[in-house]
């Protein structure tokens, strides 16, 4: 039996032999056995990988074999996001239900339809008896995503019919999902706060005749309350966050792991492990570390030049997190503009109505998306064309709102979940094959050695 400053040693010496394995690739080899680093093409396309008809995101073009930028656009459907926001807010409603029911039937619904459907996900919506105190609070996560994702992992026990892989079932085990995903983050977010900062213990029973929106605030607020205005923005966040096409690294990831023929609940769990990534949807919540960095570091937030100077210390990996990157700019796809994004500003201005003393960060926020292009051109002498995506004003909407940091990413799955299921409908039902991708292998043939002379 090992002590414990023997395991630690133990521990530590392997991690030193695992150091010397492990070590980044030169891009040369990349390029030696035309291997596309990241499923991305030398232009920054991405490799062409599937069929979807779930969502479309377009933000350049190509002319004559060159990507030509344009404005960016995502549609649900063939309908574009931008559209289907505006008209739910113009017939003053929620509209969550309604892209919900577009992605995952292929077409928007009747006035009756979209009652019964938001009515099913109503009934929906309380967990399994036992479920809150055997696998949330019996086990609270300092991270609420993974919290999530064993939540949806554990569905699987609860499920009388968990394998089958048929459309109806599949869907059935989709909706169920999309009405409890709201809950399992609540929950999880309330176990974190009292088991781990020491705060009291809230679990409100979600409410049937209620949109997801306002349930998700009703939950997540000690005493229940909310705005109609506050309902109304964060279902707008679940709008724009619902879907964004089959190459995303959550959708790919749900349908990499669907075309095995595996379950639902291994899909959804796996996905909720990418978007967790700060890469992906985690980036939300780095956008607002950086920002209050800078806050802390640049004198006048007002001054450009202060701001340039530290941005460009940031993409020099000497400030923030090392990493290089500007969260909250720049795209896979959106050259000129992210629509997400656009809708997103729009609603911290008119938040900022009546919360003016947001005001002086907003402006920064401004300064970070106005000034990024041209310190990334300096620094990086590349020129690229570059917007701010939907991470730059999603977090700091989510503060105005007064939702906790720790719930903004989970946020992003209660949402992302319904293009997440459409997606494995599409895959297991109209796809039918593994995805197995080729690997180059980059060790030599070796003979085995004898323990005894090694």
């Amino acid at each position: 039996m090992l002590t414990e400053a023997e395991r630690i040693r133990l521990q530590e010496r392997f991690q030193e032999k695992a150091s010397g394995v492990y070590k980044p690739f030169s891009r040369e080899l990349f390029k030696k056995y035309s291997v596309k680093r990241g499923l991305r093409n030398d232009d920054g396309t991405g490799v062409m990988a599937g069929l979807t008809s779930v969502g479309a995101v377009q933000g350049y073009f190509i002319d004559d074999g060159e990507k030509i930028p344009m404005e960016g656009h995502l549609r649900y459907r063939g309908y574009d996001i931008t559209d289907l926001v505006q008209k739910c807010e113009a017939e003053n409603r929620f509209g969550f239900e309604e892209v919900a029911y577009l992605l995952l039937f292929g077409h928007l619904p009747d006035s009756r339809t979209l009652n019964d459907f938001s009515a099913l996900i109503g009934s929906l919506r309380a967990l399994p008896d036992g479920f809150a105190e055997d696998m949330i609070l019996k086990a609270p996560s300092t991270n609420i995503m993974n919290k999530m994702a064993r939540s949806v992992l554990a569905s699987y026990s609860y499920d009388p019919n968990p394998d089958e892989i048929t459309t109806g079932n599949i869907l059935r085990q989709s909706i169920e999902l999309i009405a409890r995903m709201p809950v399992m983050a609540a929950y999880g977010y309330q176990a974190k706060s009292h088991y781990h900062d020491g705060q009291s213990l809230y679990l409100h029973t979600p409410q049937t005749g209620l949109s997801t929106a306002e349930n998700l605030l009703y939950m997540l607020r000690p005493d229940n309350s909310y705005t109609r205005e506050e309902a109304e923005m964060l279902d707008v966040l679940l709008m724009i966050h619902a879907e964004h096409g089959g190459g995303n690294n959550s959708a790919f990831t749900t349908r990499v792991i669907s075309s095995s023929d595996t379950d639902t609940y291994s899909a959804i769990s796996a996905a909720i492990g990418s978007l967790k990534g700060p890469k992906h949807g985690g980036a939300n919540a780095k956008v607002m570390g950086m920002i209050e960095e800078i806050k802390e570091n640049v004198r006048n937030w007002e001054d450009d030049d202060e701001v340039k100077s530290y941005l460009a210390k940031i993409l020099r990996k000497e400030a923030f997190d090392g990493s290089g990157l500007i969260y909250g700019m720049g795209h896979a796809i959106y050259t000129y503009s992210d629509p997400r994004c656009i809708l997103l500003k729009e609603k911290a201005e008119q938040l900022l109505k009546t919360h003016s003393d947001f005001e002086k960060e907003y402006r920064l926020y401004n300064s970070v998306e106005r000034l990024t292009p041209e310190v990334f051109a300096e620094v990086k002498h590349n020129s690229k064309v570059m917007c701010a995506n939907v991470d730059m004003y999603s977090g700091f909407v989510y503060k105005m709102l007064g939702i906790p940091s720790e719930m903004y990413t989970p946020l992003f799955a209660v949402s992302r979940i319904v293009g997440w299921c459409a997606h494995r409908l599409e895959e297991v039902i109209g796809c039918g094959r593994i995805i197995r991708p080729a690997y180059k292998s980059m060790f030599h043939k070796k003979e085995y050695i004898d323990i005894d002379k090694r």
